[in-house]
């Protein structure tokens, strides 16, 4: 899953600042070079980002969905925690949706269900602006599927397609860096859940951390985890740099043979 941010504050050094042009080339580059899905986003959810009005996130990403569904119709999802903003994506052609909340909220999961989508829900303790104060779990793994599970069922009461369910640990989302080493170690366990595991390691802070890299130069340290978490049981690996990711896993597959798909699209 390759990430395409149109935002003026992402974290990672890559926002677009609003180039739809530039976003839609870099997206289908991203397919070109062996991205199965485009995740794109129009809010920062980086720790102690603000909230972005609806109708400014819709403006971020409309376009750009538009035109990369176009272009790979079934292979777009639009990364956002807000029903209206999901809505409008689906309706221009998004397939997926990756809710960063976790569908906390019951009109989110409404709006899939009634759509036929898919769905990724993401685990995050709190929300962008105050989840990196203190967060503290009993068992982080399992305080995580629990609330993976509870939310599954709420989908699923709603209507979703279980199917179509999607589950994402939440790497650095009300996480230490204690606690994101812990999930990928243990990785395999969230697969009790039933449900294919996404997970979003590429260019985030326990990486820095670890390294001592600012966000733009933790291409190894990205490439290590993405690894590390498919070995570990991750189905979906959410990633800023797609064709290195692409190379790194071809070779390790060709050295565990797992049969990770990697072919050119």
């Amino acid at each position: 899953m390759g990430v395409i941010n149109n935002t003026p504050d992402s974290f990672s050094g890559d926002g677009l600042r609003g180039d739809v042009h530039e976003a839609v080339r870099r997206g289908l580059q991203m397919f070109a070079d062996g991205a199965d899905i485009v995740d794109v986003g129009g809010e920062s959810t980086r720790p102690g980002a603000e909230p972005v009005p609806v109708e400014e996130e819709s403006r971020r990403v409309i376009p750009i969905i538009e035109e990369l569904s176009e272009a790979r119709p079934g292979r777009v999802s639009v990364d956002t925690r807000r029903p209206g903003v999901a809505e409008a994506a689906l309706f221009a052609g998004a397939s997926m949706v990756n809710d960063v909340s976790g569908l906390r909220d019951d009109r989110m999961i409404e709006v899939v269900a009634e759509h036929e989508a898919a769905v990724v829900i993401m685990h995050m303790k709190g929300e962008p602006r105050t989840m990196q104060v203190r967060p503290r779990y009993r068992d982080v793994i399992r305080d995580i599927s629990e609330a993976l599970e509870d939310r599954i069922a709420a989908a699923e009461g709603l209507g979703v397609n279980p199917r179509k369910i999607l589950v994402d640990p939440g790497i650095g989302f009300g996480k230490t860096l204690e606690h994101n080493l812990e999930i990928l170690a243990r990785l395999r366990e969230f697969r009790a859940l039933g449900k294919p595991v996404v997970i979003g390691v590429s260019r985030k802070s326990f990486i820095g951390k670890l390294t001592g890299d600012p966000p733009e130069k933790r291409l190894g340290g990205s490439l290590a985890a993405a690894l590390v978490a498919m070995q570990h049981g991750a189905d979906i690996v959410r990633v800023h740099d797609v064709p290195e990711t692409v190379r790194a896993i071809r070779v390790a597959d060709a050295v565990l043979g797992k049969g990770w798909r990697t072919e050119r699209r």
